[in-house]
């Protein structure tokens, strides 16, 4: 059971409850407990799991290990739960500012079998996770050394005696570790099949007072060195970044601005003699991005798949920018990666009026009529494809009995606050974008028959525009991009949210540049096909974000197995196509601007 199931039959409390929760920040609560010389001292029992897959996680309880007659469990918020925490008593006795030496916990007989799932864990490089008062405490399960060629040695053994290492200041607890130095492991390298092993587990508890009188966030931060640091300003992705940023923009704004300026000095003018003549015949006599005037606004084909795309793009670019900006002011932990999952969900769900409004509201400007079919697609078109992936990710989970995989109580509670919050709010806000809906007011009048768009060469097809509209700006964050993998698939723990904001910023900047260029090249090629190619042109930089995510799962990380290979490519793959929808809104967005500027400041009959 967990904290959430506190609220059922009351929905009207889950969303403020559940900001709380999420953001790890409830009023009147520390997260510390105050403690009397001799108070008991409650270490929970979290999970385990290999230490190169980051997801896959199982409960401790799992493994052959003393474990209490009557298992209970911690109540867990949010997202502590999408963390796959699973937190449990354990059999050890602890007293504040008692010490404690070599205490038998419990005495076992495994079978084979439980020995061979122990010696699989321990080469599989288990950890175990327990926490006390909050606090992280994480060690290997056992012991492997492999060493030599020939002749071979193959070593493995169990920690069977854990020493614990807990700091104080005043009446409260600030640090814990764990420690098995000048500690023998128990082999299990001669267990026979037909005779059961016998093991005594046995733990210590030694305190010492310290001078910090803070502990900071340990929970998912510093835990003595179990983890790597967090990491470092990372000067060369910065510099990378700025400098591409730079070219680009120096790219548009001068050679781009002056050749456009030529063009509208000469097609403005060109047309001033011929002012009494009609439009086709100025049109016989030109060529360029002019010449298209009367088709460029032409509206383009799957207008409601558009519109979809553009609003939900326009919400994750929203809720992309609220988690970065909340993490700037300090919001939530940013060291409890759950309560950032947690923020997200809830962002997600309130954001859905921006996809409805800015859906319904473009696609009645570019003469929509099905507008209940319009927002029905707009609110399937990340959720339908995110519940897909979620499924087969999480029926892994469950195969293999992960505590990644979500409680049936968590499940209902996240499907109802996307019916009752999500669905309705992308109703609302279409509802209000249809009604506020004002003319398209194209600065050029449309013609009734569509003009033959003349052969283009290979440079100007859809396949290189993305290609290149795709590499520029990933390669504005190439470097940036390893350092999240590394967070969100590793073990680092990232805290620079003000680089990572900067970054954000140029990559859009580098997507909007571009997308103007592409735009023009292909104008002045008198091909009007602009809206689809504007989307996929930079919305394609999420193809190279998925290729990347297949070159750091085979070269920059040691992950393995089914579980974490399906939730890797799965959720990589979810987030190549958020990058597709939001990196395609600035580019359409983009695109549009220029478009309406060049023909605006065009004189034509």
């Amino acid at each position: 059971m967990t904290a959430l199931d506190t609220f059922q039959g009351r929905p009207c409390l889950w969303l403020p409850v559940l900001l709380l929760l999420g953001s790890g920040h409830i009023p009147g609560v520390t997260g510390e407990t105050h403690y009397q010389p001799g108070d008991p001292v409650m270490l929970y029992v979290n999970k385990v799991g290999p230490y190169h897959n980051p997801q896959e996680t199982y409960h401790y309880y799992q493994l052959p290990v003393c474990c209490p007659e009557k298992i209970r469990h911690k109540s867990l918020s949010l997202g502590e739960v999408l963390d796959g925490d699973r937190m449990a008593e354990s059999m050890y006795q602890i007293r504040f500012r008692e010490n404690v030496e070599k205490r038998t916990l419990c005495q076992m007989q495994l079978t084979f079998a439980q020995v061979e799932r122990l010696r699989q864990a321990i080469e599989e490089l288990y950890y175990f996770e327990f926490v006390v008062d909050d606090l992280p405490i994480r060690g290997f399960v056992g012991y492997m050394e492999e060493s030599g060629f020939l002749p071979h040695s193959h070593k493995i053994g169990l920690w069977t005696h854990l020493d614990f290492h807990l700091e104080f200041h005043g009446d409260r607890i600030v640090f814990a570790n764990v420690s098995v130095r000048d500690v023998k492991p128990h082999s299990l390298d001669v267990v026979r099949p037909e005779e059961p092993l016998d093991l005594t587990h046995t733990y210590s508890v030694h305190w010492s007072e310290t001078s910090a009188e803070r502990r900071g966030d340990r929970r998912h931060g510093d835990d003595g060195g179990f983890f790597p640091r967090t990491l470092e300003i990372h000067w060369l992705s910065i510099i990378n970044s700025m400098v591409l940023v730079f070219l680009l923009v120096g790219f548009v704004a001068v050679i781009l601005m002056r050749v456009l300026r030529n063009d509208l000095a000469r097609y403005n003018l060109d047309e001033e003699p011929n002012s009494g003549s009609s439009t086709d015949d100025f049109d016989q006599g030109d060529n360029g991005w002019k010449i298209i005037h009367t088709d460029v606004f032409r509206f383009p084909p799957c207008r409601g798949l558009l519109c979809a795309v553009l609003g939900v793009g326009t919400q994750f670019l929203a809720l992309g920018t609220g988690i970065i900006v909340m993490a700037l002011l300090g919001m939530f932990n940013v060291h409890r990666h759950g309560a950032i999952n947690s923020a997200a969900i809830l962002l997600y769900a309130l954001t859905c009026c921006i996809a409805g409004y800015v859906s319904s509201h473009f696609y009645r400007q570019i003469g929509g009529e099905r507008w209940v079919w319009n927002i029905i697609l707009t609110t399937s078109l990340f959720s339908v494809p995110f519940f897909l992936t979620w499924s087969v990710v999480n029926s892994v989970h469950w195969a293999n009995g992960s505590t990644q995989a979500l409680p049936a109580t968590t499940i209902l509670l996240l499907l109802t606050v996307w019916l009752l919050v999500g669905f309705p709010l992308t109703v609302i806000g279409g509802i209000f974008g249809k009604n506020n809906a004002t003319p398209f007011d194209a600065p050029c009048r449309t013609k009734n028959i569509a003009r033959e768009i003349p052969p283009q060469p290979w440079y100007k097809s859809t396949v290189v525009h993305m290609t290149i509209g795709g590499f520029l700006p990933f390669s504005a964050i190439s470097v940036e991009l390893y350092y999240i993998f590394a967070t969100v698939w590793g073990r680092e723990q990232y805290t620079l949210y003000g680089i990572l904001f900067f970054v954000f910023a140029i990559l859009l900047s580098v997507g909007a540049c571009i997308s103007i260029a592409l735009t023009y090249f292909q104008l002045s090629g008198e091909d009007y096909r602009w809206w689809w190619r504007s989307v996929l042109s930079v919305g394609s930089t999420g193809l190279f974000i998925f290729f990347y995510s297949v070159f750091y799962y085979a070269r920059r990380s040691n992950m393995s197995g089914a579980v974490q290979t399906v939730e890797f490519f799965g959720y990589s793959f979810l987030t190549a196509y958020v990058f597709f929808l939001m990196l395609g809104t600035i580019s359409f967005f983009s695109s549009l601007k220029f478009i309406r500027y060049i023909y605006v400041n065009l004189k034509m009959d």
